[in-house]
């Protein structure tokens, strides 16, 4: 049963120098999503995927279409939304001042919760950093933390834009095994990279964007089996990249 139900989602944004024209980011997609899958946003630079996922997390305003998550509408009801998920963020800044385990503490309570940081430290492997400043953890550790802010709520469905960007092939597998630990005990996970391993080994399901529309969206190997030509020698066949070039045109870009 799908928890995130997108129809004819739409943000548009004026035109630099032409404030009465509009060009848009995100164009009318549709997308379901279901409860217990982890599911990821594919697409170019400029593609729409942030843009997507704010929207769906209430931080931007939806200029068209609906969207859903766990039955609840998240233009009319956006801190009802906001009470049920999880965000980590493509940057974070914190007060360099306080620990971890203080940090936890105070983002709890703006859920009016209580929380046990050692579990939460711990599901990260950051238990032993619980009384370290952000500014003192290395870039991986940064992105964990994150994730265990993004916990501190209990949320049904986690968002994770570009997770591992800037991590180093060790803290990256790190991070890929924690998401796999989530998703095992229930959690919905929603994630966009441009990582096209990370996609083909994390999602169940894969959409793909280009130009703010929806351009593709299956599993991965029917993905492959679809879009990417079987080359003449081995391996059989193409793989998550070769689908993203030949559906988008594009090359990978930073």
């Amino acid at each position: 049963m799908p928890i995130i139900e997108v129809k004819d989602l739409a943000k548009k944004y004026p035109l630099p120098g032409k404030k009465s024209e509009f060009f848009y980011a995100v164009d009318g997609i549709s997308l379901n999503i279901e409860a217990g899958e982890i599911f990821g946003i594919l697409g170019p630079n400029g593609a729409g995927k942030t843009t997507t996922l704010e929207m769906l997390e209430g931080l931007n305003d939806i200029d068209g279409g609906s969207a859903t998550i766990d039955g609840i509408d998240v233009a009319s009801q956006p801190y009802k939304v906001k009470e049920i998920i999880g965000v980590q963020l493509q940057a974070n800044e914190y007060f360099d001042n306080v620990t971890l385990n203080e940090l936890l503490t105070l983002f709890a309570a703006l859920y009016n919760r209580k929380v046990d940081t050692a579990d939460l430290l711990g599901k990260v492997n950051l238990l032993d950093k619980a009384q370290a400043r952000p500014g003192n953890l290395s870039g991986g550790q940064q992105q964990r933390f994150s994730i265990a802010c993004a916990l501190v709520n209990s949320p049904k469905v986690l968002f994770l834009d570009e997770p591992t960007t800037g991590l180093d092939p060790q803290a990256k597998h790190n991070l890929w095994d924690l998401v796999r630990e989530l998703n095992d005990a229930g959690m919905t996970i929603v994630l966009t990279t441009h990582n096209m391993e990370e996609a083909e080994s994390l999602c169940e399901r894969i959409a793909i964007m280009d130009h703010g529309k929806l351009v593709a969206e299956d599993t991965p190997q029917n993905l492959i089996l679809k879009h990417a030509p079987e080359p003449p020698k081995a391996p059989m066949h193409g793989n998550i990249e070769d689908v993203f070039l030949a559906l988008t045109g594009h090359g990978l870009r930073d």
